[in-house]
């Protein structure tokens, strides 16, 4: 039985997940939040009134909610090329007659804002370049586009028409893989919803018909077109939407609903971590690498093992809100501007925005924007300190930074995992991450466990017993666990005290929330 999208054995909707994949296109895009999700509701509106069977209108769903899932292919390429900008420039001619698609990549090769003589330079040198590079680009979007919609549980007609997704009806398609009656018909559909939506972000509804209508024949199938065009008002749906679509995207969802479970969980957001890392070719393998090594370092200090998978999962999505930074920004090889680092900043509040909506999602979020905070305040993006940062949050911080700092950047050359050791040692004695994270995390990595510097003179012991004593535990239970005597351990409470300048354990446990201190595992033990 599911409930509120998850049950306990481990189930949720997969049109959460794809959901949530079509936020982050929509970041991806630079199209506004949400877009994709109004497209999908347009999109099931005219599969309805075509009267298509179960099937179908199955496989229109989400193929229209991954439609752009390929979106983070070939960014460098794309992002040198088109100096203009491409989505404002390309997608509303997509499915337009040659002349206009050779105006939009015109004006997508050159800078509006460079003087006459430079935007001419850069036409004549932009325009063979994009010749070259959009055919086997078109050929790459539909190829991941295909292994995405596959780790995320689609069927193989969605996967299929993946394939074909960039054809027409016309047969002047990019790939010229298919045309007419062989490209499917959820394809058909989308074309015609989705190239609406985009149509309606530069016009007004009026037009908007105008161009689906005069595109009947050409790039769609004329018998959608024409539906469309002939009950436009009942497929654009009110002018101003509802604040969110998305529980009324998850309320069109056909039946059956699709469900994952287990690994395929595990599967679908690595996805989604794949989707992200592909936004630059200096972060391929960056998600994957951290989901690894916080949940090696979990282990290491007492997870259980519903932690340890849960941590996992957050760390396979804590950077999805990366596609939202220009990819120009991550390929920069020298000082971000003031204005580019403020994106940069941003990206783990732009991860919550995605993960947020679903319920199954929803609990990984306030890990998963963590992962760029500092316990003393001086992280991004909410600045949050050492009270508000869960362990799963501390210790996710701490592994994202290791493996950033042993990778390449375009900025500079990766560091040793053992000079990253000792970085991460000087940050823990700052006060800036958790020396207890920090420790499991460079043993995690194989790296010499560095000497831990408790805050306060505390030693490791004494900092050992006020975690324990702030999570609840007695005295004697703190003895018990740690196989010392009672009186033993109330002379490491009462020095630890004198060290913090505190007299009560509440002063402890404010103390130990703030500097790291806090002990994890099942809390507290019976007497």
């Amino acid at each position: 039985m599911i409930e509120n999208g998850c049950s306990v054995d481990d189930r949720c909707r997969t049109a959460e997940f794809v959901a949530a994949m079509c936020l982050a296109t929509d970041l991806g895009m630079g199209f506004p939040f949400e877009h994709g999700l109004q497209a999908t509701l347009m999109t099931m509106r005219l599969a309805e009134l075509l009267d298509v069977d179960a099937e179908t209108a199955s496989d229109t769903y989400y193929l229209s909610l991954l439609m752009y899932s390929g979106c983070t292919t070939d960014v460098e390429q794309h992002s040198r090329i088109f100096a203009g900008g491409a989505t404002m420039n390309l997608m509303p001619v997509q499915f337009g007659s040659l002349t206009q698609r050779l105006g939009g990549v015109t004006r997508a090769v050159s800078s509006p804002d460079s003087p006459p003589l430079r935007r001419a330079y850069e036409i004549a040198t932009g325009l063979p370049k994009a010749a070259s590079f959009l055919r086997p680009h078109f050929a790459a979007i539909c190829e991941v586009a295909q292994m995405i919609a596959h780790r995320l549980g689609m069927s193989p007609a969605v996967r299929g028409a993946f394939y074909r997704v960039t054809d027409r009806w016309d047969g002047n398609g990019a790939l010229r893989r298919a045309e007419g009656d062989d490209l499917p018909l959820p394809l058909r559909i989308v074309h015609v919803a989705r190239d609406a939506a985009v149509q309606r972000l530069i016009t007004d509804d009026e037009q908007t018909v105008a161009t689906i209508r005069e595109r009947a024949g050409h790039a769609f199938d004329p018998v959608v077109a024409n539906a469309f065009a002939d009950h436009a008002d009942e497929v654009l749906g009110a002018p101003d939407p509802a604040p969110s679509a998305w529980d009324a995207v998850l309320a069109a969802e056909p039946q059956p609903q699709l469900v994952l479970s287990g690994t395929s969980i595990d599967g679908a957001l690595a996805a989604i971590g794949d989707f992200a890392d592909l936004v630059s070719p200096w972060l391929a393998g960056h998600t994957s690498g951290v989901a690894q090594l916080v949940a090696d370092a979990a282990e290491l200090v007492g997870f259980d093992a519903t932690n340890v998978r849960d941590l996992r999962r957050a760390a396979l999505v804590h950077d999805v809100g990366r596609v939202a930074v220009h990819p120009r920004i991550w390929l920069k090889p020298g000082r971000l501007s003031a204005d580019e680092w403020e994106q940069v900043r941003l990206h783990p509040y732009h991860t919550g925005r995605v993960l947020s909506r679903s319920p199954f999602l929803h609990d990984m979020a306030g890990v998963a924007c963590g992962h760029h905070e500092r316990l003393d305040g001086s992280g991004y993006s909410q600045g949050a300190t050492a009270a508000s940062l869960s362990p799963q949050a501390r210790l996710l911080a701490v592994a994202d930074a290791f493996h950033a700092k042993i990778e390449s950047r375009p900025y500079r050359q990766p560091h040793t995992p053992a000079d990253v050791a000792e970085l991460l040692r000087r940050e823990a004695k700052q006060g800036k991450l958790d020396p207890g994270c920090v420790a499991a995390v460079v043993e995690a990595a194989g790296q010499r466990v560095p000497q831990v510097e408790w805050p306060a003179g505390l030693t490791e012991r004494e900092a050992e017993v006020i975690g324990l004593i702030s999570r609840g535990l007695q005295t004697k239970q703190v003895a018990r666990r740690l196989g010392i005597s009672a009186k033993t351990a109330d002379h490491h409470i009462q020095s630890a005290y004198r060290k913090m300048d505190v007299s009560t354990r509440a002063g402890a446990t404010l103390y130990a929330m703030e500097h790291g201190l806090m002990s994890w595992g099942e809390f507290p033990i019976s007497s």
